[in-house]
């Protein structure tokens, strides 16, 4: 009996790939650049599982143009490239890698609050051009971490996290979520709820972890900033639509934040110029997840979903399991 075929929209890593290649026909998409839209479409159509990145969208025409998928598995946590119910819809288990970046992620966050408080990367150019005069007073005077106030907002897995690594500086902890975490988290966390508004105000450093919704594209922007102290560092390694690019320059420029740390954007790969032209950003690559062995992790989680849905189980994690009565 013939083998499900499957599309892989990356070669993945060699754990991945074996079990894959154990309950599928792959095949891979190897080529250096992005498989295009256009690629991807055609390319899936008689394929009966996809695995993509987040890069890909899943959405109802390349649903329509696939009748033979039943499962379409991201290696990511996030899943707003997948509409799941146009999946469920089509009858296709859509499926994600929840919880095996958390830790890293945080890991992530706090690098990035901490290399923007202190300049690091302002620094590190500067002595790599060979111009840095030698030591001086007021040279790259940055913001303290310790005892200061951490705003997080999204107080998820990731954002506790963060809140532990806070522990060890004294930080004050202020986290805002829609729903308010046990009084025992609370208390292990040293966390305190906070309205957005005041979290805003009352935060030297805000780091973003909530999932792109409606609700949450543009969460930070004019508004926002109006609200937070001019001494305030932002941090987002959550989704890049969650931020205004264009209100964070402004901001920037106008001084209302003393600056920001971005690891996700907007439209990516796309970053905006009047952000890269500013010393006060520092501008990562979308790599908080960027280790050997969390992305072997989501892979081979991603690679598990898919040969449960094509085995008759349910996967481990499923966003939409009833699509096919598992």
């Amino acid at each position: 009996m013939s083998k499900p075929k499957a599309l892989v929209t990356r070669p993945l890593f060699p754990a991945a790939r074996a079990i894959l290649d154990q309950h599928f026909n792959v095949e891979y998409w190897t080529s250096p650049e992005r498989i295009s839209r256009a690629e991807l479409l055609k390319r899936v159509a008689e394929k009966d599982a996809l695995v993509c990145l987040l890069t890909e969208k899943v959405d109802e025409e390349l649903l329509a143009l696939a009748p033979k998928l039943r499962v379409a598995a991201t290696v990511s946590v996030g899943y707003d490239n997948i509409d799941v119910p146009a999946c469920t819809r089509h009858k296709v288990v859509a499926t994600h890698t929840p919880g095996v970046l958390d830790e890293t992620t945080a890991d992530f966050a706090w690098t990035l609050l901490m290399a923007v408080a202190r300049r690091l990367v302002e620094g590190d150019a500067w002595m790599r051009t060979g111009t840095w005069p030698g030591w001086d007073l007021d040279q790259l005077l940055g913001g303290d971490v310790w005892g200061k106030t951490l705003g997080i907002v999204g107080f998820g897995r990731i954002g506790r996290g963060l809140a532990r690594r806070a522990q060890g500086f004294q930080m004050r902890v202020l986290y805002h979520d829609q729903v308010q975490v046990a009084p025992e988290v609370k208390r292990e966390l040293h966390a305190e709820f906070a309205a957005f508004d005041g979290l805003l105000g009352e935060s030297d450093f805000i780091s973003l972890h909530v999932p792109l919704l409606p609700e949450t594209r543009h969460l930070i922007s004019t508004a926002a900033f109006e609200k937070m102290k001019r001494t305030a560092y932002l941090i987002n390694t959550s989704r890049g639509p969650v931020v205004d690019e264009a209100a964070l320059a402004a901001a920037l420029e106008q001084k209302k934040i003393a600056g920001a740390a971005l690891d996700v954007y907007e439209h990516e790969p796309k970053v905006s110029a009047a952000l890269i032209a500013r010393k006060d950003v520092i501008l990562a690559p979308h790599i908080a997840s960027a280790t050997v062995d969390t992305r072997t992790k989501m892979a081979v989680m991603a690679a598990t979903n898919a040969a449960a849905v094509l085995e008759g189980r349910r996967p481990p994690n499923a966003l939409n399991a009833d699509a096919l009565g598992l």
